[in-house]
């Protein structure tokens, strides 16, 4: 029997200065911003693979019982939890929708201090990813049989996964993340090279600081 274990993929999620000036006029302030929040059949930069089936099966549930509620929450960062953490929540899912194997979404930035900063790093250009959070097993599989060791493993979710929410995320720290995060530890140097991540620490210092 396989152990179920939280699983998070990341996506980067780019949004236009052009999208984000257009729904601010036209959403009195709102910022509402729409991209892909998940790909089925495809190994993805951890070398997981999404069934289809297990995909559309969660995302009907989670239009049903989150989205259709206007309670399809989400939070700002790398949550570790299978509890959306209320404290943290940034934005809601308006809706999402199919495109063959490419699932799409809209979500509204909401009025709380993680969506006020989530709303100005897309302002100040800050490149942003999208993770999909959820619990569920997953299990080593190959194309013909046998494993090749110059590979990256794949692996395909399996069947027992459950959809918890879609996050935003600055800096992933899964194999072929987009950006980088570097970590410190008091036995480690203290000359920090962070590149991007200091754009992003600076827009939330100057919003910390009003």
């Amino acid at each position: 029997m396989l152990n179920r274990e939280l699983i998070v993929d990341y996506l980067p999620f780019s949004v236009s200065r052009e999208q984000i000036n257009e729904s601010l006029n036209k959403n009195n302030g709102k910022l509402i911003v729409s991209g892909i929040l998940q790909r089925a059949n495809l190994k993805n930069q951890n070398g997981r693979v999404y069934p289809k089936s297990t995909l559309m099966r969660e995302a009907k549930k989670y239009l049903n019982a989150q989205i259709k509620e206007s309670r399809a929450l989400g939070e700002l960062d790398h949550p570790d939890s299978s509890v959306v953490n209320l404290n943290n929540v940034s934005h809601n899912v308006l809706e999402m929708h199919w495109n063959n194997d490419t699932l799409l979404g809209t979500l509204e930035v909401l009025p709380t201090p993680s969506g006020n900063i989530l709303k100005e790093l897309f302002k100040a250009g800050i490149k942003l990813g999208i993770s999909s959070r959820g619990l569920g097993s997953v299990k080593e599989i190959t194309e013909d049989g046998v494993m090749d060791p110059n590979e990256n493993p794949t692996v395909e979710v399996q069947s027992d996964f459950e959809l918890i929410a879609f996050d935003f995320v600055s800096s992933p720290s899964t194999q072929g993340a987009f950006m980088s995060q570097l970590k410190e530890s008091a036995n480690e140097s203290k000359t920090r090279i962070c590149g991007k991540w200091c754009e992003v620490e600076t827009v939330i210092n100057n919003i910390m600081r009003g």
